[in-house]
């Protein structure tokens, strides 16, 4: 969708912040012992979603450096590995970047959040972090997928479609 440089920076801010947001949401409401009953959510606050924007700046500004520096390129790379351009529709291509960059972004976002919370903030041994950081990996995965494919890029796309007039 972006045409150029300046309209690729935008997009990518949009989108960083759109999965910062959501992610911190969600783990805000986990350590803050939100579960998910067969009533709904249990022990939700409004406090959640106050802590996920305190953090959500900060962590917004790392999706926005580390996904420039190589989450974009290499979830593009994962992405054209499954997805022929000349044979497969747009859509699937698509599905298949951003498939690509979660496998690469939930990882090292996890990392991040993993030194920050725990190590630097949290006080864990060193030497636990990598156990930490695997479990961060698995909790956060399922949720960074889900909210990529059905929330955050939806609305990256339309944010940027209202932005610069775009068409479709």
């Amino acid at each position: 969708m972006p045409k150029n440089k300046f309209q690729a920076a935008v997009f990518g801010v949009i989108m960083s912040y759109a999965m910062a947001i959501g992610m911190e949401v969600y783990n805000v409401a986990l350590r803050e012992g939100v579960q998910l009953t067969p009533g709904g959510l249990s022990n939700m606050t409004n406090s959640v979603f106050l802590g996920a924007l305190e953090e959500a700046w900060y962590m917004g500004l790392l999706v926005v450096l580390f996904s420039n520096l190589w989450g974009n390129r290499l979830g593009a790379a994962i992405g054209a590995r499954w997805c022929d351009a000349g044979r497969d529709s747009p859509a699937f291509c698509q599905l298949m970047r951003q498939a690509g960059t979660v496998a690469v972004m939930c990882p090292t976002m996890s990392l991040a959040a993993t030194i920050l919370f725990y190590g630097i903030l949290g006080g864990t041994p060193v030497f636990q972090l990598p156990a930490v950081w695997v479990g961060t990996v698995l909790k956060n995965f399922p949720m960074a997928f889900f909210w990529n494919m059905f929330a955050a890029s939806p609305f990256t796309r339309w944010a940027f479609r209202r932005l610069f007039a775009v068409k479709g």
